[in-house]
């Protein structure tokens, strides 16, 4: 670990965000030339039912705000890692070879789930804004992921010979043998299900920033400093994101945005774990902690109106109920944005330590 390996975490990160920059007019002007927002605002509960109080919040503005921003992020994160081989296949230096972070020992996998995640989102995406369909089903969307997420799983269990979890504070793990292929399912279904988070001007991108910020240390602490540049290139991009989708946000994220970043954020998780002899899995609930907190104010508001007819919440998932409650959208957002650091700040610490 030296200078240089510093310098190859930093360079991607500041490269991408200045990428992200420089693009965001040229998108912006063709989400604005295009007209792509919905043309009926409003929303439907997951009961089937109509989101009442989520429609006084926030309908009218739905039809006012551009969608598909997400592009920002994934587009300026595959530029930076194209320009970066680019340099290092025509100019062949030691220095242009260290700062292309594409390898196949560690990027390979997550660049291809993030990738694949943004391409369905946008694919949903223009599904939902130009055909009228509401974006590709739930279902389907659902199935898509798991069959992904089937994917990788086996690749971790048959070609990197993952089979088992790290255990914090022990020398052992939980030995799971192919399971540990529905597990990573079951993890990714989990966290593409945290993607309502973006439901407020500036709250995902925060919350993510946080997020991938903590695992660029985790992955630079381990020494596999091609994921942390990896981990880093997407915090620069989504930063690049946030500073336009602070409030008032000049576009909305959506599924082209939190498909792939909910996606690469369990591939991450698992390669900071055994294969990086530090506990990445076992890290994550910590580290995302308002992620699981958003999926679980969503359950419990489901089971709490079925099986008692009434809700906990004012409206679910439960940034929304803060802003039901009186809190100004912005204050939700960086409040948010607070907590958010310091749980990526804990669950960091607790990933050294541990």
């Amino acid at each position: 670990m030296d200078v240089i390996d510093v310098i190859k975490i930093m360079l991607p990160a500041v490269l991408s965000f200045s990428i992200g920059i420089a693009i965001t007019p040229l998108i912006t002007h063709f989400l604005y030339k295009y007209k792509v927002w919905k043309t009926s605002g409003g929303k439907i509960a997951m009961d089937g039912t109509e989101a009442k109080v989520f429609n006084h919040l926030h309908s009218e503005r739905e039809r006012l705000v551009p969608r598909m921003g997400g592009i920002v992020i994934w587009m300026s994160t595959l530029i930076t890692v194209v320009l970066l081989l680019f340099i290092q296949v025509l100019y062949p230096t030691d220095m242009t070879v260290k700062m292309s972070f594409l390898s196949r020992g560690q990027t390979w996998i997550p660049f291809f789930v993030f990738l694949s995640g943004a391409f369905m989102g946008f694919f949903s995406d223009v599904l939902d804004l130009f055909f009228h369909k509401r974006g590709i089903k739930i279902s389907r969307r659902l199935f898509f992921v798991a069959l992904i997420s089937a994917f990788v799983g086996w690749w971790f269990y048959a070609k990197l010979g993952v089979t088992g979890i790290s255990i914090p504070f022990s020398e052992n793990s939980i030995e799971l043998g192919w399971l540990i292929i529905p597990f990573f399912m079951l993890m990714s279904l989990s966290l593409y299900s945290s993607g309502v988070i973006d439901g407020i001007d500036g709250l995902s991108g925060g919350v993510f920033l946080s997020i991938f910020i903590a695992y660029t240390g985790i992955a630079f602490y381990q020494s596999q400093f091609d994921l942390a540049a990896f981990s880093a290139t997407i915090a620069g991009s989504i930063l690049a994101f946030l500073w336009f989708n602070i409030p008032p946000a000049r576009f909305f994220m959506t599924e082209t945005g939190t498909m792939g970043i909910t996606l690469v954020i369990a591939t991450i998780a698992f390669m900071t774990d055994s294969l990086g002899g530090g506990i990445g899995i076992s890290a994550l609930p910590i580290i995302g902690m308002l992620l699981v907190v958003t999926v679980l104010s969503d359950i419990i508001q489901v089971l709490s109106k079925r099986f008692f007819n009434k809700k906990v919440f004012l409206i679910a998932p439960l940034h929304h109920h803060f802003e039901a409650i009186g809190w100004p959208s912005y204050k939700v957002a960086m409040r948010y944005w607070v907590l958010s650091a310091i749980f990526a700040l804990t669950g960091f610490i607790f990933a050294l330590i541990g």
